[in-house]
This record gives structure tokens, C-alpha cells and sequence, in this order.
């Protein structure tokens, strides 16, 4: 069984017999589930051994649904990045993987879903030749059934569901905005036919245009290959001939032939021409669906640079006005607000579930660091629409709730970015924070030793807790609690009996001294500090020092004596990103199925 194709356009249809889903870049896949699921690839792989979370969510939930069997969907293997993007690099990477223990573990700390789009089988049987908007509320009511959630790239659920939309306007703008691969749409009378590509099913591609240094072409093959410069070298990015009139093939062959190199059947040019290159995404090696554009002749080669492609591939959302791009931000890192606000776009899955809802403290930086700063609470006169705020004791505080936000912020250098310990909505905490201040950052490893003494604490009342680096000279050590359920006093009885503890235990080390004159060089336990109306840095917000460190959530097993603050600068942090998932991915569902209430009753005996 192959799965319905898509016909490619470039324009999203109008009229209301069309519903509009979001394009993920992952595996597209069947589910065919009678007595045991089998995951199938468009080609006919099997591709169970690849998957190991989606097949053990199936078995978890195999009684509930049984009555439901033989079952078949069609849907999309993806890993997430936001609502609206998968990561095809990812994806590519498991795909490849052989070795089961390897795939396992990748599942562990990549998890993958299955976007689920269609029903095309269901208690044995077929829909195939039902009306798509029928096969979409046999879907919903699937959904509704096992709770299997909306995409959500937060919901650790392996399955979800894309149940389309009638109104395609924001829908793609949040694609764009988001850098999704591109829109899908569908008419609501469409069956589903199997191996046909049909114009019943259309998708739209959210193209990215990189501008190029045309460097070679092969005529054994008739492909330009394309690069940019890195450090002062070629890195090549691109080979691509689609997209050419035959004049254009024509004229660049001729440029090659007039004033290139030739060796053998390959023909190389110094950097000369330069071209945009169409393409939808970069998948760490080269650009992904490349199609010529159209020449830049006015473009120098010295131009075309690595981060330059980074920005064309991550375009800043029209509706964000940016201003003075190149001015230093950090200038010993030789980091601009551009690259500041790159690294908001890339990190914002991980960042923006903290400042949600929160009232936002920044501390400003408008000539960069170091240099003057200052604090602000209140929103300011004028500001975009997409910005909202929230009213907390008479005073009107920014909440940053979307990408846009998020940018405009960045780009008045709000490089601090504090939240309270709870929402807008509620006066309950969503999270313990123990603050772990050494005396100096040459003091670090008594944050280390605090934090792991904390934490066989925590572990011995069989509470999860989470690490993350200050971005200054200590660690700070979270404890997630279900939402709207226990009051800062009640917190209180925890915090102040785990520190106390503490420092009876190890009075040579820790101090619960508020006065820096009276902790005599010992590790300080803040939990003061924990109480309404005061703040924290957020996960993965940026400090105001001239390394530009970030307090980057950790991995309980990289706190050891080999741990150094001053390495999360915002490139490692950048890099550190691509190659593991979020440490705090779990925090929220954590959060909700600890048993402080417990931890309560045992202190209060």
C-alpha cells in the first residue's frame, strides 16, 4: 500500500472546498495497525526498528484501542522543532541509524512523533472512498477518544493529530514565521487514492532564497555547484541545475567556458557570479530541494558569507522593524543584534514556554555590554499589536507569548529576559527554584557540590529536578510542581527545611547568610528568593556580561568537578542545541506528576 502524493503549485487555492494543513518535512508514513502496528513508508520500508517510541506508545495503549482494529493512518514521522517545523536533519540522522542500541537511545533523547492526517482504515474498514472532511471527523473523534493532542511540539504524546484548517491566511503566516517547510491543501469532496498524485491535493513550499557564489559546473552532469564563504574559505552548499531556462543554462555554461578553469569534464571559476538559489531548509551539509532563482550580478562575491546564508535561511517576519542590525552587542564575542537575534529565532521553542504568560522584568543594554543598563517592569507607550501584556501589582508588564514578540524585544536589547515563579493567571508557583551563589565564579565547584547534594535530597522525597547554569558564576536547581496546586507558604516549608538541612549537614561549605559579609567564602542558599513578586533569569535567556553566557539548562550527568560556567557562551550554546535535545523538554509533564503533597505530609509530622 503507497500512500496519496501531492501535486506541487505556487499558489495556495481559494474557496471554501479546500481545508489547509501545515507541510512537515519528516517521513511520510502509514500506520497499519491490526494485530500489531506496522509502521510503512512511502516506499513500502518497514520502519519499526527506526521507531521505537511510536511502536512502545502503541503497545501502551493496545486494550484501549482494540476495539478499533484493523487501523490504518496516514501521517507524517517527524521531530519537531516548533509547531510548525520538523527537523528534516534530524529525522535524516535516524533514518540512517543501524544499531539498536543507538536508535534507542536516540529515541530517548530525540523523541519523535507521528503527526497522524488521515483515517484510511478503521474497525476493519476501508474510508478510502469516503469524503476527506468524513475521514477528518472519523479522525477527531479518534483523537477525542484516546487523547491523542493537537501538534504540539511541547505534548510529549508520540501520536497527534493535523486536523486542517478552512482559513489558510494564518495559518501561513505561522509557517513562515516559523520557518516551516511549507502549506497542504486538500478539497473537503477528496477520497483517497492510492500511488495517484492528484490535484486534489496540493502543497504550497515555503521557499528560502541564499544567495550563492557559482565556483564550478560539471558537464558530465550539467549541475553548477554553489558556496559561500566560512572563515575566509569556500564551503560548498549547493549543486543544483533545476529552475533554469534554457538561456540561463546557456549563458552560465558560456561564462564558465570564457572564463574558467577546466580539468577534465569539471569546469572551476574564481568567485565571481553570484546567484539565488531557492530552497526550503539546509540540512547541516547542503541546501534541501535547491532550484536556481535568478543572478545577482550586483552582489560581490564577498557578500555571499556563512552568516549571511543563516539569516536568508531564517528571515526576520516582516511585521518585526529591525534596526542598526550590525551594531555590537557583545564586542569582546564580536557578536551583532543580528546575531543576538538569530539566536532568539533558533533557541525560541526551548525559551519561549518559560516566558509565557509571565510578566517579563528585562534589563536593557542599548549600547551593548558592557555599558549603561537599565531595568524596566512597565510596557511602554507605544509598542506592536502582536505584544501583550498582563496587569500584576499596579504595575502593566510585557508578556512575551510568540515569536514576534520575542524579536522586538531583541531588537531594543533586552538581553536579561526575568519571569516570576508563576503565570499572570494564577498567584501559585509552577516551579521550586533554589539559587546556588559561590562567593566568585573561582568558586564554582561549591555550586557544583551544592547542587548535587540538593539533589540526592530531592531524589530521597522522590521529587524530579532539573539544572541549569546562572549564565553567571553559579548553578540554579529547579523542581517542577503541578500547576495552580500549592501556595508559596506551603513551598516555603520545603525550601527552607532542604537548605537549613544543608547547612547543618555541611556547615565548612554552605550558608543561608543574606549578608555577603557574613558567608565567609561559603556556597549561598537563596531560598528567600522564592516568593511572589521576586524574579529569575529564564531558561536560555542571555546575561549582560561581555561573554555573552547564557543560563543554559544541563543534563544532571555534566555536573561534575569538569563543569565550567563560562563555557555556555551563545555560539557553544548554539551548537550544543543541534547536537542534543532540551535537558527541560519534561519540565511541564514532570511537573504535574509530582507528588509534593507527599513530600508536605512527611515534613509537617
Amino acid at each position: 500500500m503507497k500512500p496519496m502524493l501531492l501535486s506541487e503549485t505556487n499558489d495556495i487555492p481559494s474557496g471554501d472546498e479546500w481545508l489547509f494543513e501545515t507541510k512537515y518535512d519528516g517521513f511520510r508514513c502509514l500506520l497499519v495497525w491490526d494485530e500489531e502496528p506496522k509502521l510503512i513508508s512511502r516506499n513500502g520500508r518497514h520502519l519499526n526498528h527506526l521507531f521505537p517510541e511510536i511502536l512502545a506508545f502503541c503497545q501502551q495503549i493496545y486494550t484501549s484501542i482494540q476495539t478499533f482494529l484493523p487501523l490504518t493512518l496516514d501521517g507524517e514521522l517527524v521531530y519537531l522543532r516548533n509547531h510548525y517545523k520538523s527537523d528534516f536533519a534530524v529525522v535524516q540522522k535516524r533514518g540512517r541509524m543501524q544499531n539498536q542500541d543507538v536508535i534507542q537511545e536516540h529515541a530517548h533523547s530525540c523523541p519523535f512523533h507521528y503527526l497522524a492526517f488521515d483515517v484510511l482504515t478503521l474497525k476493519g474498514e476501508s474510508l478510502q472512498n469516503h469524503y476527506l472532511k468524513t475521514r477528518k471527523e472519523q479522525l477527531g473523534k479518534l483523537a477525542t477518544k484516546f487523547k491523542w493532542p493537537s501538534v504540539n511540539y511541547e505534548n510529549p504524546t508520540p501520536i497527534q493529530v493535523i486536523h486542517g484548517s478552512e482559513e489558510h491566511e494564518s495559518l501561513w503566516q505561522s509557517i513562515k514565521l516559523y520557518n516551516g517547510e511549507g502549506i497542504v491543501a486538500k478539497k473537503k469532496t477528496s477520497k483517497w487514492l492510492e500511488n495517484i498524485r492528484s490535484n486534489h491535493w496540493l502543497k504550497i513550499k515555503n521557499w528560502r532564497y541564499v544567495t550563492v557564489i557559482v565556483t564550478q559546473y560539471d558537464h558530465s552532469n550539467s549541475y553548477f555547484h554553489g558556496a559561500v564563504f566560512e572563515d575566509n574559505q569556500l564551503r560548498e552548499v549547493v549543486t543544483f541545475k533545476h529552475g533554469m531556462t534554457e538561456e540561463e543554462h546557456q549563458t552560465l555554461v558560456k561564462f564558465f567556458q570564457t572564463n574558467g578553469l577546466r580539468k577534465k569534464e569539471l569546469w572551476a571559476l574564481e568567485p565571481s557570479i553570484c546567484v539565488d538559489i531557492a530552497c526550503i531548509d539546509f540540512d547541516g551539509s547542503k541546501l534541501r530541494e535547491p532550484r536556481f532563482h535568478a543572478f545577482r550580478l550586483e552582489i560581490s562575491p564577498k557578500e555571499c558569507h556563512w552568516l549571511h546564508m543563516q539569516r536568508q535561511l531564517y528571515p526576520i517576519p516582516d511585521s518585526v522593524a529591525i534596526t542598526h542590525p550590525d551594531k555590537p552587542v557583545w564586542p569582546n564575542m564580536g557578536i551583532t543584534k543580528d546575531q543576538y537575534l538569530f539566536y532568539l529565532q533558533n533557541i525560541s521553542p526551548y525559551l519561549m514556554p518559560f516566558l509565557k504568560d509571565r510578566p517579563l522584568t528585562l534589563i536593557r543594554y542599548p549600547h551593548g555590554v558592557p555599558g549603561e543598563s537599565f531595568y524596566q517592569k512597565s510596557k511602554p507607550e507605544k509598542m506592536p499589536n502582536f505584544v501583550a501584556t498582563a496587569v500584576m501589582d499596579d504595575i502593566d508588564y510585557i508578556v512575551c507569548n510568540n515569536l514576534e514578540t520575542l524579536l522586538w524585544l531583541g531588537n531594543q536589547l533586552a538581553l536579561e529576559l526575568h519571569i516570576p515563579f508563576q503565570t499572570h493567571h494564577s498567584s501559585y508557583p509552577t516551579e521550586i527554584v533554589f539559587d546556588l551563589d559561590p562567593p566568585s565564579v573561582q568558586d564554582f565547584s561549591l555550586a557544583v557540590s551544592g547542587a548535587l547534594d540538593l539533589k540526592n535530597i530531592i531524589d530521597y522525597f522522590q521529587l524530579q529536578s532539573f539544572v541549569k547554569t546562572s549564565g553567571g558564576k553559579g548553578l540554579q536547581l529547579y523542581i517542577p510542581l503541578p500547576a495552580n496546586t500549592f501556595t508559596y507558604e506551603e513551598v516555603r516549608i520545603f525550601t527552607e527545611f532542604v537548605c537549613r538541612f544543608l547547612c547543618e549537614q555541611k556547615p565548612n561549605l554552605y550558608t543561608i547568610e543574606r549578608l555577603k559579609k557574613n558567608r565567609h567564602e561559603k556556597l549561598y542558599l537563596d531560598y528567600v528568593q522564592h516568593a511572589e513578586g521576586k524574579t529569575i533569569i529564564a531558561p536560555y535567556s542571555t546575561r549582560g556580561n561581555e561573554m555573552g553566557l547564557v543560563a543554559t539548562p544541563l543534563l544532571w550527568e555534566e555536573v561534575n568537578e569538569n563543569l565550567t560556567p563560562t563555557l555556555f557562551t551563545i555560539p557553544f550554546v548554539m551548537e550544543r542545541m543541534k547536537k542534543m535535545s532540551n535537558p527541560f523538554q519534561l519540565f511541564r509533564e514532570v511537573g504535574e506528576q509530582q507528588n509534593f503533597q507527599a513530600v508536605l505530609d512527611q515534613l509537617k509530622e
